[in-house]
C-alpha cells in the first residue's frame, strides 16, 4: 500500500486529503491512500517516517514550510532559493550520493527525503492569466513560507513589490504604517498570511480598503472561504478577486507528478 500525506498543524481544514483520495477513486488508482499527520513540532517528522515506512511523498503546509529544510537530503534550486518546501518524495533508496555531495540530511533512516516548492508553479499559473500591465508594483501581504514563492514568483515576473508585516523586518512595510499611496502605488496585492481563514473568517488583513479602485487585483492565498473578508472588501470597490483554490488544485497536481514520474530527478 503506498501511502501520501501531509505534514502541518492543525490540519483541521485541509483540502489535501479530500483532493486526493477522490483523484485515486476517479482514476482507479489502486492500493494508495492519502493520510493528514498534524505533528505538533516539526522534530516529530523522524518518528512519523519510521512509523509509516510506506509514505512515498508528503506534502507540508503551515507552519512548517521552511523548518523542514533541515531534515531533507536534497532540495531543488528554487525550493532553496526562496527557503521553503511544500513537498517532500521519499525514496527507499540509501542516500549514498548526498553523503558524497554533503547534502545529508539529518533523519538517521535508509530513504531519501527530496524537497521541492510547488507553490510557485501554482501561485504562477493562477495569476498569469488576471494580469494586466498596470499590475507592475505589488503589496505581499505576510512574509511567512507561503510568501517566500509568491516573491521569487513575482520577480520571475518582473514586478516590483513591498513586504507588508505586523512586526518591524528590514525592507518591509508595518501594516499600520499604511497609507493611501501604498494602495495606490501597488495596483496588484497578495494575501499570504492566514487571516480570515476558517475558522476565524472574520479576521482579515488591516489595510485601507476604502482605497481600492477597480483598477486593483487583490490574490489571497485562502480558499476555506470561498470569499474571504479580504477579498470582499476587494469585490466592493470594483477589484478583480481570487482566491488560492485553483492554485492549491496546480500545485497539488504538480506534488502528484513529482512523486510518480520517473524522469524527474535531483
Amino acid at each position: 500500500m503506498k501511502q501520501y500525506g501531509l505534514i502541518g498543524y492543525p490540519l483541521t481544514h485541509s483540502f489535501s486529503k479530500k483532493y486526493f483520495m477522490e483523484k485515486f477513486e476517479k482514476g482507479n488508482i489502486k492500493e494508495t491512500q492519502y493520510h493528514l499527520f498534524p505533528i505538533e513540532h516539526i522534530s516529530e517528522l523522524p518518528h512519523l517516517l519510521k512509523e509509516h515506512p510506506n509514505l512515498c511523498g508528503l506534502n507540508v503546509t503551515i507552519p512548517y514550510k521552511q523548518t523542514v529544510l533541515k531534515y531533507l537530503d536534497w532540495i531543488e534550486n528554487d525550493a532553496k532559493k526562496i527557503g521553503a518546501v511544500n513537498c517532500i518524495r521519499i525514496s527507499a533508496e540509501s542516500p549514498v550520493e548526498a553523503a558524497f555531495t554533503g547534502e545529508l540530511g539529518i533523519t538517521g533512516h535508509n530513504f531519501r527525503l527530496e524537497g521541492f516548492n510547488t507553490d510557485m508553479y501554482g501561485f504562477e499559473m493562477s495569476l498569469r492569466p488576471l494580469l494586466k500591465p498596470r499590475h507592475d508594483h505589488a503589496l505581499v501581504l505576510g512574509d511567512g513560507g507561503s510568501a517566500q514563492a509568491i516573491k521569487c514568483v513575482l520577480e520571475n515576473l518582473g514586478i516590483t513589490y513591498k513586504v507588508v508585516t505586523r512586526k518591524p523586518q528590514a525592507g518591509s512595510i508595518l501594516f499600520k504604517d499604511l497609507e493611501a499611496r501604498h494602495i495606490k502605488q501597488n495596483l496588484l496585492i497578495i494575501n499570504t498570511t492566514p487571516l480570515g481563514m476558517t475558522p476565524k473568517t472574520e479576521e482579515y488583513p488591516p489595510i485601507p480598503y476604502q482605497d481600492l479602485t477597480s483598477d486593483h487585483l487583490l490574490f489571497d492565498l485562502i480558499y476555506n472561504p470561498e470569499k474571504t473578508i479580504f477579498l470582499q472588501k476587494g469585490e466592493e470597490h470594483g477589484a478583480v478577486i481570487k482566491n488560492g483554490l485553483e492554485m492549491l488544485i496546480l500545485q497539488a497536481e504538480k506534488s502528484w507528478e513529482i512523486w510518480t514520474e520517473k524522469n524527474i530527478q535531483p
